[in-house]
C-alpha cells in the first residue's frame, strides 16, 4: 500500500513537471513568434521589404519590381575603350581628362597676379583685369570624355548605367604609346601616366595639352536597387536618395540601409526546440497512462500543442503563415491518433 502511494506521488510529480514543460514550450513559441511578427510590422511601416539575395540571387519573373541587395565582384563583359587613343581598361568606367597649360588670374588680398597652370577647361583671358600679355589659346582641340562598359554584371544581374556611374573610387590608367595613331604619336609623348604635347614635359609651354585617364577599380561591391527583368535599375527617388545604394565591400543590408530592421535569428531553431520541449512534456505528463513511454505519441501531441498555438498567434497577422502552422498541427494530430489507435489495438 505504501509502495502504491509513493508510486502515485512519483507519477503526479512527473506529470507536474510535464505540464511545466508544456507551459515552457508555449512561452517559448509565443516569444519566438513575436520576433518575426514585429519584424514584418517594422518592414511594412518602412515600405516594401528588401530581398537580401547576396551573391546567389537570380532573376525571376516573381522578383520583377522588387528591391534587392546584391553583392560580389563586378564582371566586365564589354570593357570601355577610348578608340581615339587606343586606351582600354577592365573597368566599369573609363574617364579621359584633358588639360591645357593656360594663364590663370589669381587675386589674393586685393593683389592680382597671373600664373601658368594646367586647367581642365578653356580660360577666357579677355575677361582678365590685365589681358595684355596673358592671352590664352581658346578652345581645346581634344575633349575630355567618359567611356562606359557595354555590360557590367554583379552576380547574375546586369547593372544599369546609372548604377555603374555611381561606382566610387578612381585609379590611374597608363596609356600605351604603341597603340597611339600615327598623328597622335607624333604630337604626344609619355610622361608618367600622362600624354603631353610638350617637347619638354617638365617645362610645358602655353597651349600644351596634357591627357590622362582614370578608371573605376574593380572591387567587391554591394548594390541595393530595383529588379527589372535581369537588370538592377534605380527605384523611385525620394528626396536626396537616388533610388539605389552603392557601397564598396560586402556590406550587410543594415549597413547599407540603417533604417531597415534586422530579421530575427534562429527562428526555426526556436520552433523546433519548442516542439521538442512540448513533446518531452507530453511524455512526462503521460506517466501512468497507456501512452507512458511512447515517444511517437508524445511527438505528435507536442507538435499539436506548439503548432496550434503558433497558428493562433499568426491568425491576425498573416493568414497564409497561420494556415501552414495549422496544417502541421493536423499532421501532428494524425501521428498522435495513429499511435492511440495502435495502442488500443495492442491492448485489446
Amino acid at each position: 500500500m505504501k509502495y502504491t502511494k509513493t508510486h502515485d506521488k512519483a507519477r503526479w510529480a512527473w506529470r507536474a513537471v510535464g505540464v511545466m514543460a508544456l507551459l515552457a514550450a508555449l512561452a517559448l513559441i509565443a516569444w519566438n513568434e513575436q520576433r518575426p511578427m514585429a519584424y514584418l510590422a517594422a518592414v511594412s511601416r518602412q515600405g516594401a521589404p528588401v530581398l537580401d539575395l547576396g551573391d546567389q540571387g537570380r532573376p525571376g519573373s516573381g522578383l520583377h519590381g522588387s528591391t534587392t541587395r546584391v553583392d560580389g565582384m563586378p564582371r566586365i563583359v564589354d570593357a570601355p575603350y577610348d578608340r581615339e587613343f587606343g586606351v582600354r581598361a577592365e573597368s566599369p568606367l573609363l574617364v579621359r581628362h584633358v588639360e591645357m597649360f593656360q594663364w590663370r588670374e589669381v587675386t589674393v588680398g586685393g593683389q592680382t597676379h597671373y600664373e601658368l597652370d594646367w586647367v581642365d577647361h578653356p580660360v577666357e583671358s579677355s575677361r582678365f583685369a590685365k589681358p595684355a600679355g596673358h592671352a590664352n589659346p581658346g578652345g581645346f582641340p581634344i575633349q575630355g570624355r567618359q567611356f562606359e562598359a557595354g555590360e557590367v554584371r554583379l552576380g547574375h544581374f546586369r547593372l544599369s548605367q546609372a548604377i555603374v556611374r555611381a561606382f566610387p573610387g578612381r585609379v590611374a590608367v597608363s596609356p600605351n604609346e604603341k597603340t597611339l595613331p600615327a598623328n597622335l604619336a607624333a604630337t604626344f609623348q609619355r610622361a608618367g601616366d600622362d600624354l603631353i604635347t610638350s617637347a619638354k614635359p617638365d617645362v610645358p609651354r602655353l597651349g600644351d595639352l596634357r591627357v590622362s585617364w582614370e578608371a573605376v577599380p574593380v572591387q567587391t561591391m554591394t548594390v541595393v536597387a530595383r529588379i527589372d527583368g535581369d537588370t538592377l535599375v534605380p527605384g523611385a527617388a525620394s528626396g536626396n536618395r537616388p533610388g539605389f545604394e552603392v557601397q564598396v565591400g560586402d556590406r550587410r543590408l543594415s549597413d547599407v540601409m540603417p533604417a531597415t530592421p534586422e530579421p530575427p535569428e534562429a527562428v526555426m531553431t526556436a520552433r523546433v526546440l519548442a516542439a521538442l520541449v512540448a513533446s518531452f512534456g507530453v511524455l512526462l505528463a503521460a506517466a501512468g497512462t497507456r501512452f507512458q513511454g511512447d515517444p511517437w505519441f508524445a511527438l505528435g501531441a507536442g507538435t499539436v500543442v506548439v503548432t496550434a498555438a503558433g497558428g493562433l498567434l499568426w491568425l491576425g497577422t498573416d493568414a497564409m503563415v497561420s494556415s501552414v502552422w495549422l496544417l502541421v498541427a493536423v499532421l501532428g494530430a494524425g501521428l498522435a491518433i495513429w499511435r492511440s489507435q495502435h495502442r488500443h489495438a495492442r491492448d485489446v
